[in-house]
């Protein structure tokens, strides 16, 4: 089950939410006799309906879908689903003025998932206050749709308004009442009637009432003033922001840009009227240094000799680069070669008055001169991000072969424009300060998505054991699963005195990551003798394995094991068959971090997700006073850093400068935030990978790393700072040198959502139901690394294994003398009070301490003797 995110419906579309109330478990009596007569009221995006009231069932079962129109399909993640359950009041025997609340359930329009992806979700029931006494669950099935729709001719000019006095009443259908009920006022539309027959031991209440159907009621709505909707790419006035703020009627919104990346955008607010915005501006990259690159996109050629093999030389005042040779289409002339390369060059805007640009086209064979193009710098247009991409020219080669008398050799397609790192055209050129673009660009990676696989060997039957066994020698039966490079194997089995079967009750763990494209396999083995005796085996695909989001009862399954014929073929004879069940748990949070330092605590499932309560914004600025890490040129020192940040799933790098102490990235990225209470880990590494032809299999080495807590920073503040880089070598700790960073945690509302966070379990439910051992899901991190680093490593450029080892602390459990004087010390810390209490004790028994052994030998003699002195 793959969730997609949510995308805005057609214009001809409807898009529709389904809410299947399914049933509740375990709700609290509220009629005064030992029961209730519950009921279950949605709300949705200003539409509220309900079910029909099951009579005295603390355990009721409605299975009854409640329909309800999406307004904005495109805001659908920032929308609220309410699920409040009552007791009807009508069957209490005391008289009250209100249902009783029995509690309710707050979702968000990013847990919902598409029709045909849905599943069932028994979620805990929620105290509305401090006070409220709340027990039990409700089980949804929540899932959406879009619906085709005819569009409806304008009513005419003539036409009666919509809003109409209501008719009389018919005689079988009840009108519509106001209720209020719990400080709310909503209108109950009429519905048709159906009693019941009326328990005998039901006296002096009306009968219970089923609602059938349900009408809209007829209400004049006022359209409100429509919001305010920024373009994608215009920046919005801080005076703006902070008005909205202090209002607390803004909503923050992740845009994501063209570029790839993510910038934070307030929806849904309204401009003062008769205001004029200020000139200081929220901009993509505000937390960077901007730095202007001269771009040249090279397309194509045409016009030129046939046979040729043309390269393109790029020549400035300060760089030089050349292309790679042109290729030629099957289906066009060889005369047609073409590129499609982008260069950014460093670009002085002081020498851009006298500078010269020259793009020349030579063979690369012959080396001859097939013709040029010059420009001049000051005539170059700026480009700025929310501008389209500019549009390359065709220009005529002047110059050319001695033999044509410099004629124009062919016509050369190009775009040449001055922009900055903000450019989308930026991560895939070729840059002056990188030029090894297959392991020096900048790129954004995304770790896979992992699962719980919970295995249950239950028991064995029929298993084909050897007989020749010696006296009051039991079979030592045990099970061994696979899945890829995961093993696990289960205690021996308990054997059944009436019967062959063997029981274990067990259940083991592996890591499973979406595509789900390996299988488990299970081996029965009898390990009675010295050698293991495989007595069976099965192979089940992960794909068909059944997916779970809460502690819900999984049905086992019979499997039959299959044994080896003497062909190979597989088809041998029937060796018995074992009970498992089979699931993957979506409810967990798969750990590949350490739990203090870890930067998600999400579950599996989506649907389980809470909204985001903030954005964060990282600026990497540079480094300074670097370390040399390799040497070049006859023994110069050089260092080659690039960072990478890792927050959630994402995890970014930057590009590498090569042959710089002190780098300048300036470079930004964007998270969301889900808990306040996790980790920021940026790593500087040197990168050996660029240099494949000399070390082809070297890995790339660490700098030094660091970790900001997303706690410690205060609302939309900007933290500018730079932080030691240091490692722990066999010498000791050394600093490596300094990286400066810009840090911002934008949170819009920042009282109700932190707090409610902070009220709220570190991880997900289901690890606190159906906890795992710890050594257990130590394990697990490990097998969960080792997933991440092989998915990151087959990405282009790689992210190496040691990279993603060294991110995700995969050596933390290995042996060091200084985490060992540090528990150390810790421990004597915590026996200090014991320490120090025994010794007083000794220096009084043995009279170091004369003055208190006097004193509690006065004290005995009074007990003793009665006496004072």
């Amino acid at each position: 089950m793959t969730t997609q995110p949510s995308q805005a419906p057609p214009q001809n579309t409807v898009r529709k939410l389904v809410v299947e109330v399914i049933d509740a478990r375990d709700l609290l009596p509220k009629d005064g006799q030992g029961s209730s007569s519950p009921y279950v009221v949605v709300d949705f995006d200003g539409q509220r309906k309900r079910t029909s009231t099951k009579f005295r069932e603390l355990n009721p079962v409605w299975n009854e879908p409640l329909e309800f129109i999406v307004s904005d399909p495109e805001n659908m993640d920032y929308e609220e689903l309410d699920v409040e359950v009552y007791n009807d009041k009508r069957y209490c025997n005391g008289s009250g003025r209100k249902n009783h609340f029995l509690g309710r359930v707050k979702l968000y329009g990013s847990q919902f998932s598409k029709r045909g992806d849905e599943g069932l979700r028994y979620l805990a029931l929620e105290k509305k206050s401090v006070f409220s006494w709340i027990r039990g669950e409700i089980g949804l099935r929540i899932y959406y749709f879009d619906e085709v729709v005819e569009e409806e001719q304008p009513p005419p000019q003539d036409q009666s308004p919509p809003h109409q006095p209501p008719p009389e009443e018919p005689p079988q259908i009840t009108p519509a009442v106001v209720v209020v009920e719990e400080g709310r006022v909503f209108e109950v539309p009429g519905h048709v009637e159906i009693c019941h027959p009326v328990p005998e031991h039901y006296h002096g209440q009306p009968p219970p009432v089923t609602i059938i159907e349900e009408s809209p009621p007829n209400v004049v709505q006022v359209p409100p003033d429509p919001p305010y909707h920024p373009p994608p790419d215009e920046p919005i006035p801080v005076a703006e922001v902070r008005k909205m703020q202090n209002t607390g009627v803004e909503r923050l919104r992740v845009l994501k840009r063209p570029n790839g990346e993510y910038s934070p955008k307030v929806i849904n607010a309204r401009k003062a009227p008769g205001k004029t915005a200020s000139s200081e501006r929220i901009y993509p990259y505000d937390l960077v240094e901007p730095m202007m690159y001269l771009f040249v996109k090279i397309v194509k050629a045409r016009g030129l000799a046939p046979n040729e093999s043309p390269f393109v030389e790029i020549r400035t005042s300060n760089h030089l680069k050349k292309s790679k040779p042109a290729f030629h289409r099957p289906c066009e002339p060889t005369d047609s070669p073409e590129w499609n390369q982008v260069f950014a060059m460093g670009y002085n805007k002081n020498d851009s008055a006298t500078a010269l640009l020259e793009i020349a086209v030579w063979d690369s064979h012959s080396e001859n001169f097939l013709g040029g193009v010059c420009f001049d710098l000051s005539y170059v247009p700026v480009r700025d991000p929310p501008d389209s991409p500019l549009a390359p020219q065709w220009y005529r080669l002047e110059g050319g072969r001695p033999e044509q008398d410099n004629r124009i050799s062919g016509d050369l397609q190009l775009a040449v424009w001055i922009g900055t790192q903000a450019d989308e055209a930026f991560p895939e050129a070729w840059s002056s300060d990188a030029p090894y673009v297959a392991h020096t660009r900048s790129k954004v990676y995304q770790s896979p998505k992992l699962w719980y696989l919970r295995v249950t060997v239950i028991e064995a039957q029929d298993l084909h054991i050897a007989h020749n066994l010696p006296p009051l020698t039991a079979p030592e039966i045990r099970v061994k699963a696979q899945l890829g490079f995961q093993s696990a194997r289960t205690r021996r089995g308990s054997m059944s005195n009436h019967s062959s079967s063997f029981h274990w009750n067990e259940d083991l763990f592996f890591v499973a990551g979406e595509p789900f494209e390996d299988s488990l396999i299970l081996l029965v083995e009898d390990r009675t003798g010295e050698e293991a005796r495989l007595l069976g085996h099965i192979m089940i695909p992960v794909s068909s394995i059944e997916q779970r989001m809460d502690e819900r009862h999984v049905a086992s399954k019979w499997i039959a094991l299959e044994g080896i014929s003497d062909s190979g073929d597989g088809s041998g004879p029937y060796r018995g068959r074992i009970q498992l069940r089979l699931c993957l748990e979506g409810g967990y949070h798969v750990l590949d971090e350490a739990a203090h330092v870890c930067s998600d605590f999400r579950p599996t499932a989506k649907q389980l997700w809470k909204p985001a309560i903030g954005i964060l914004e990282l600026g990497i600025l540079g480094a300074r006073g670097l370390l040399p890490m390799k040497t070049k040129n006859g023994g110069k020192g050089s260092t080659d850093a690039y960072c990478v940040a890792k927050y959630g799933k994402k995890w970014v790098r930057t590009r590498t400068i090569t042959d710089s102490f002190d780098p300048r990235w300036n470079e930004q990225y964007t998270w969301q935030v889900y808990d306040p209470c996790t980790v920021l880990t940026i790593g500087v590494f040197d990168n050996w990978r660029m240099l494949a032809d000399v070390s082809e299999d070297k890995p790339d080495w660490r700098i030094g790393k660091i970790r900001i807590r997303v706690s410690t920073l205060e609302s939309n503040k900007v933290y500018t700072t730079s932080y030691p880089l240091l490692v722990l070598t066999h010498s000791g700790l050394k600093k490596m040198g300094e990286i400066e960073l810009a840090v911002r945690f934008a949170c819009p509302s920042m009282l109700p959502d932190i707090c409610s966070v902070y009220g709220q379990p570190l991880l997900p439910r289901l690890h606190y139901l159906r906890p795992l051992g710890v050594a257990q899901q130590e394990a697990l991190r490990g097998h969960a690394t080792k997933m991440v680093a092989a998915w990151l490593g087959r990405s282009e450029p790689p992210l190496g294994p040691e990279v993603v080892q060294f991110m995700l602390d995969a050596d933390s459990h290995t042996w060091s003398m200084r985490r060992s004087k540090a528990n150390w010390f810790r421990i004597v810390a915590v026996l200090a009070w014991a320490i120090g209490l025994a010794k007083w004790l000794h220096d009084i028994r043995r009279w170091k301490n004369p003055v208190q052994a006097q004193d509690s030998i006065g004290y005995g003699y009074k007990i003793i003797t009665g006496r004072s002195g």
